[in-house]
């Protein structure tokens, strides 16, 4: 692993558990194994670290969810695929989506404009998908913007808990959020066949982890 490579490790682990503020310089070169003085050649600021691991993270998810749902199909099919690849990118990547669910606040006006509008761009495929499906008549839904943003938080949570020790596999459990977002969404079609595969094999692209 390059240094520049160890101080982004170093950042994501600490974000996730301390807080933005809760992470000092110090702290970031001690975890990276570096200097303080020799720490600023590989971040530039510390809100420059974060941003870039913010935007790397959301254009993945961004990447990843645009090619899972590039065949279009009916909107079941594309808000249950939606789901499952969210489920399981936060399972695999629980410190860095923590990092981006919880600490965009912190980044300053200019350097928080860019990371929103990639977070809206991933949030309006789950718009789009549970607006074609109301206006289709397969969801029932009285709120819909709300319940995608309800749907939203229940996934994310995937990374505060999930452990491969848990009484699911992680795949079981992809599938059951799906359900779950299904009902919520009172979907009145037979249950949405989800490609689990082709999920699966984009997120250990993206990641470049085994999933």
């Amino acid at each position: 692993m390059s240094s520049r490579e160890r101080v982004r490790a170093a950042a994501v682990k600490l974000f996730a558990a301390k807080g933005f503020h809760g992470t000092g310089i110090r702290d970031l070169a001690q975890e990276a194994e570096l200097s303080s003085a020799s720490l600023y050649h590989y971040m530039g600021t510390k809100e420059d670290l974060l941003a870039e691991i913010m935007h790397t993270a959301l254009n993945r998810l961004l990447d990843a969810a645009r090619e899972a749902t590039a065949g279009g199909g009916d909107p079941v099919h594309r808000l249950r695929t939606l789901v499952v690849l969210h489920v399981l990118a936060h399972a695999v990547g629980p410190a860095e989506t923590r990092v981006v669910d919880n600490e965009v606040d912190v980044l300053s006006p200019a350097a928080r404009e860019p990371v929103v509008a990639l977070r809206d761009a991933y949030e309006r495929l789950w718009a789009a998908a549970i607006d074609e499906g109301v206006a289709a008549g397969v969801f029932r839904v009285e709120h819909p913007a709300v319940t995608r943003l309800a749907l939203l938080e229940m996934c994310s949570g995937v990374a505060r808990w999930y452990s491969p020790r848990g009484p699911l596999a992680l795949d079981e459990l992809a599938e059951h959020y799906a359900e779950l977002a299904s009902r919520a969404l009172g979907c009145t079609s037979a249950p949405g066949v989800t490609d689990l595969r082709r999920c699966r094999e984009i997120v250990a692209k993206e990641w470049g982890v085994s999933v």
